[in-house]
């Protein structure tokens, strides 16, 4: 049985988007106030209804009456009318709410080791020498088998090393103490924004974002991001993150019937702004990967000029809200734009794109063998949820009814790389209190012979100091964005 397509709204006719081909990711653009929002849930409300869970992030805090039945307007019935919906109804859709912060939502973490060096880096805004040091740390503790779950056992591993830099430098090179205390610092900011709600146990498991609800639609998972988005460089880290994730958990799965899931990543300029090359790289990577996975990537932005070249041309879907062209460069963005679409002889694109108005859209989708149908300037359909955000009592209640409630609230503290390097430390010391203890007492009893034998205390201590670094050959093989395999 075949998949029913996505309505998006009609044009010279009504325009669908093909399940086939949703993971082939797409683009919502347009300027403020354009339609944007309305247009994502439109998506968001199709997938779901097909069964396929979805992920978007609630930028603005008025995704969450996607919750909620929408109620009848003089407006929505118009549009209902000029589109030719005939079996449109109201209703709420089955959503959870997660929040990194804990606050509106179901907590969201993940472990210092699974983030990786390269994204923990990208997070901490590092210089080449900095992240040079990051990835020392990492090394290290792979090979010492200690586990790295928050930003304590990231400070401990750093100090650790920082304490012992001269044991490091054969194997790993130099280490500065001014690097170490740089690093140090960044993680104390980052605590100071709310980033250790973020690092620790238990940590998410991405199935579970995965799941289906009331009478098999999917589940919408909304980040709520209004807090987020005052630490956009946390937000960006975030949402890389949840890409790689994606990608190393997902078997391969080919060509389906319609997604395995779908992704909405909002404000999506945030994830290339100031990024290394490097890390840019990975993510086109990525996203170019992933669509084997059956995962789609719809990045919503005001601008398409905001995506990397290489990204944009991954994205097959497109609907396209009014530009500004009120400067050269606006001109500039609006022709570059209108040229990303397959001409349609009945229609000047780059003129249209300015006078779209609000709920319109020019849109392109991918249809046949995939590739992307005429351009056409499109009236978007009306959420059959409410528009607009939820109450407080609405959200209380959709979060009291989660199929997830009690399985991340509480944090779990094992025992990690912290404990385990203080317990190193106290013996390190212990040790060498012993030694020094016996040197002396040596020293208080009259010479008979002299000896150049070490003492047992002064070879415990020496052996101590040469145990870093001898456990080798336990690396392990990271992933594409730097994780590490789980022991969760």
């Amino acid at each position: 049985m075949s998949v029913q397509p996505i309505l998006i709204g009609k044009g010279e006719e009504q325009v669908f988007l093909d399940p086939k081909f949703a993971n082939r990711h797409g683009l919502i653009a347009g300027a403020t106030g354009t339609g944007k929002t309305v247009s994502l849930q439109v998506l968001a409300e199709g997938f779901s209804r097909i069964g396929v869970p979805v992920f978007m992030a609630d930028v603005k805090g008025d995704l969450s009456g996607i919750t909620q039945e929408g109620k009848p307007h003089p407006k929505v019935n118009e549009r209902i009318e000029k589109i030719g919906i005939t079996d449109f109804k109201f209703e709420g859709f089955p959503s959870i709410f997660w929040d990194l912060f804990g606050v509106q939502g179901t907590p969201i973490r993940t472990t210092i080791t699974d983030m990786g060096p390269l994204i923990l880096s990208r997070l901490l805004d590092l210089n080449d020498t900095q992240e040079g040091v990051i990835n020392v740390a990492f090394k290290f503790a792979d090979e010492e088998g200690l586990a790295l779950l928050n930003l304590d056992d990231l400070r401990s591993t750093l100090r650790y090393i920082g304490d012992n830099r001269a044991d490091f430098q054969n194997e790993y090179g130099n280490v500065s103490s001014a690097s170490i205390g740089a690093i140090q610092r960044r993680l104390l900011v980052l605590e100071q924004q709310g980033a250790e709600n973020f690092f620790g146990e238990p940590a998410l498991d991405i199935w579970d974002m995965m799941r289906t609800g009331d009478g098999g639609m999917g589940q919408i998972n909304i980040l709520a991001a209004d807090k987020l988005m005052e630490s956009p460089r946390l937000y960006a880290t975030f949402l890389l993150w949840l890409i790689s994730e994606l990608f190393e958990e997902l078997p391969e799965v080919g060509d389906m019937e319609k997604p395995r899931m779908v992704f909405f990543f909002d404000e999506a300029h945030l994830l290339f702004d100031d990024a290394p090359k490097a890390l840019v790289q990975k993510v086109e990577q990525t996203v170019k990967l992933i669509r084997s996975k059956g995962v789609g990537i719809y990045f919503i932005t005001q601008n398409p000029t905001d995506i990397p070249d290489d990204v944009l041309g991954q994205l097959g879907n497109r609907v396209q809200h009014a530009l500004r062209a009120f400067t050269p460069r606006d001109q500039k963005a609006v022709r570059a734009a209108a040229q990303t679409f397959r001409p349609n002889p009945n229609l000047d694109t780059e003129q249209t794109i300015t006078e779209l108005g609000v709920g319109e859209a020019l849109v392109s989708v991918l249809e046949l063998k995939g590739t992307p149908s005429v351009v056409q300037q499109t009236l978007i359909c009306p959420p059959h949820s409410r528009i607009g955000p939820a109450t407080d009592a609405e959200r209380n209640k959709v979060r009291k009814s989660s199929p997830l409630l009690g399985k991340y609230d509480e944090t779990k503290d094992r025992e990690s790389a912290h404990e385990e390097l203080q317990q190193r430390s106290k013996k390190a010391a212990e040790k060498a209190e012993k030694a020094e203890a016996a040197a002396k007492k040596a020293k208080a009893k009259p010479k008979k012979r002299r000896s150049n034998r070490q003492s047992i205390g002064e070879a415990a201590a020496k052996s101590v100091a040469r145990s870093i670094g001898t456990n080798l050959g336990r690396s392990i093989v990271r992933g594409l964005l730097g994780s590490v395999f789980r022991g969760r």
